[in-house]
């Protein structure tokens, strides 16, 4: 089939959509309305005005009417003719609205069974040329535009009416798929329109790699997204989309040299694609190899000088390695190239507030709600930053009312429930947990926030309970491991206590920091304590003692000195729900006394 492509942009489908360019060719066209006069100028008082000469409007077609015959098997064969010759000169979204027009009035004038094969083989091919140039428009368009959601209505009815007449369209399936992704669209159509493309193996296999790549994307099962990333890149080796997608799969699941192969043969294959050295950049730091990181950065400026992305990219690499300074020059060279990046504002905030430069990070994030008033990462990073800085009643009173203009921001009701927990006000963050959990049973985020607020006020069983949902669906967190081991090794109560289960889940937590953390090194020593090995005991507390900070070596000796006498150590925690602030209430004004009247003329004085 004829693949002529077509140069349209959104601005320009604007002007071409409509106005007589008939891209909704569904409808049988009937003869277009004459448009009325516009008013006329009045001419000179001496003479008539002219008379407006309107052409009569063609008479409106009357529907066609079954003929007691048959039509002759060749009657829209002129038509036919008319379109192929078009189709073959076709340069404009109109001139393929006319090959559609011509296709289906030579049908129903009716032609013989090869015409009518070749008729809808071209009308299909038409149908699906002029909805893949809509549909580049869309997916290559602005988000903010507009329009799109209605050009992407109109890029649908032609791509699907082709895959109507011929399903076997790869190309057209994909479209489907990518316009349905998008917000809004229908997210099981996307889902059965890139099943079909992936079930056509005699396709384009870069098609089918697209395909299979989209629908990984899709898939929550690991082993089955890596199963069609795998076949993306057996058929379409040469892909470094294929690649790419694939090593930045064994990233997310910390299979980071499988990774950086990937990534590596990606670089190779599309060298001048400065978002997969980024990626390479970042699995780097994962492996703290930042110097390496920062030299994959470095070869990404070369592909793309001007991205601001990049410096910030750099910035967060100096910010893993504590070089703030450092940090903050990139992001002051990224914020000289486009000042008013919001997510740039944003990182430099957190880099001072990381220097401890309050004043300077609430100013960046002040502006960025100057720009963009009310934006939910700019309010929750205010809200977290007023905390630190000891106001924890304007924190919390900021996402109290943010959260009433916002009630399906989620985020934001775990942080404001966070906020009450930091707060000593627990009770009141269940309960937000407990709405968050009522809507989504898996909200893993609110297991764990709900276990450590029942943790808090004694409630081991409860906690015990969310913790052993929250470690299912997120394994290697460390603090759900240190929390429910923390829990298992600690309680009072005899029946809920589990020294083997407390060293499992102890040890998978002192490995994901790598042994580093004092308080999970402390939790490790508890739980050994717990099952009577207060040899191990000791060594692992007096390894916490030594990694502690300041603040936390007292606690962590008491805990030392406790299994130096032999004995668990045992804690239940009981808060004492701390009273909301009450609204300060406004001084009434003072009442200024009276002056004293003065006598009016002739009046004696009281």
């Amino acid at each position: 089939m004829l693949r002529r492509p077509l140069l349209v942009g959104v601005a320009l489908l604007a002007a071409a959509l409509w106005g007589g360019l008939a891209l909704a060719e569904d409808a049988k066209q009937g003869p277009k309305p004459q448009e009325k006069p516009g008013p006329e100028k009045p001419a000179p008082p001496a003479e008539k005005p002219p008379v407006v000469q309107e052409k009569p409007a063609p008479p409106a077609e009357k529907p066609p009417i079954a003929p007691e015959k048959p039509p002759a098997k060749n009657s829209g064969q002129e038509d036919l003719d008319k379109a192929t010759e078009l189709r073959l000169t076709a340069k404009t979204i109109s001139d393929l609205g006319e090959v559609v027009r011509l296709c289906k009035a030579a049908m129903e004038k009716g032609l013989d069974k090869d015409n009518t094969e070749f008729a809808k083989t071209m009308l299909a091919s038409t149908l699906i040329q002029r909805g893949s140039a809509v549909a580049t428009a869309v997916l290559e368009g602005s988000p903010l535009d507009a329009r799109l959601g209605q050009f992407r209505r109109v890029a649908l009815s032609d791509l699907e009416g082709g895959v109507a007449i011929t399903p076997n369209q790869p190309e057209a399936l994909v479209l489907i798929a990518r316009l349905n992704l998008l917000p809004g669209g229908d997210a099981k159509r996307a889902e059965k329109a890139l099943g079909d493309a992936v079930a056509i193996k005699e396709g384009e296999p870069r098609t089918r790699a697209k395909a299979l790549m989209l629908r990984a994307g899709l898939e929550k099962d690991k082993d089955k997204r890596l199963a069609d990333l795998n076949e993306a890149v057996r058929i379409a080796p040469g892909d470094a989309e294929a690649v790419r997608a694939r090593g930045l799969v064994y990233a997310d699941a910390g299979k980071y040299d499988l990774a950086l192969a990937d990534l590596d043969a990606a670089i190779k294959l599309e060298p001048d694609f400065a978002p997969t050295y980024e990626a390479k950049a970042l699995v780097l730091s994962k492996q703290q190899k930042y110097d390496e990181a920062l030299a994959a950065l470095a070869a990404a400026r070369k592909v793309e000088p001007k991205s601001v992305e990049l410096w910030a990219q750099q910035a967060r690499v100096h910010a893993m390695q504590l070089k703030l300074q450092a940090a903050l020059d990139d992001l002051n060279q990224a914020l000289n190239m486009e000042p008013d990046n919001l997510a740039v504002l944003l990182l430099r905030a957190s880099v001072y507030q990381e220097m401890k430069q309050y004043d300077k990070a609430m100013a960046d994030v002040d502006q960025v709600l100057r720009l963009r008033p009310g934006v939910p990462p700019a309010v929750r990073y205010k809200a977290l930053l007023l905390a630190e800085m000891k106001k924890m009643d304007e924190a919390i009173q900021l996402m109290e009312d943010f959260v009433r203009q916002e009630p399906e921001d989620t985020q934001s009701q775990l942080q404001l429930a966070m906020l009450y927990s930091g707060d000593d006000r627990p009770r009141r963050a269940i309960e937000i947990y407990n709405q968050l959990l009522a809507k989504d049973a898996d909200d893993w985020m609110a297991l764990r926030g709900r276990a450590d607020a029942c943790l808090s006020i004694g409630k081991h069983a409860e906690a015990i309970a969310d913790y052993e949902k929250a470690v299912k669906l997120q394994p290697e967190d460390s603090g759900i491991l240190n929390n429910f081991a923390w829990v298992l090794a600690t309680s009072p109560e005899d029946k809920l206590r589990n020294g083997k289960r407390a060293i499992e889940l102890a040890t998978k937590a002192c490995e994901v920091t790598e042994y580093k953390q004092a308080h999970i090194l402390s939790t490790l020593a508890s739980a050994y304590a717990e099952t009577g090995d207060f040899e191990t005991a000791k060594k692992w507390a007096a390894k916490a003692v030594e990694a502690g900070r300041p603040d936390q070596k007292e606690e962590l000796k008491k805990e030392l000195a406790s299994y130096e006498q032999q004995k668990p150590w045992r804690e239940l925690q009981s808060v004492k729900e701390k009273e909301p602030p009450k609204p300060e209430e406004k001084p009434k004004p003072e009442e200024k006394p009276k002056p004293e009247e003065k006598p009016k003329p002739f009046e004696e004085p009281i």
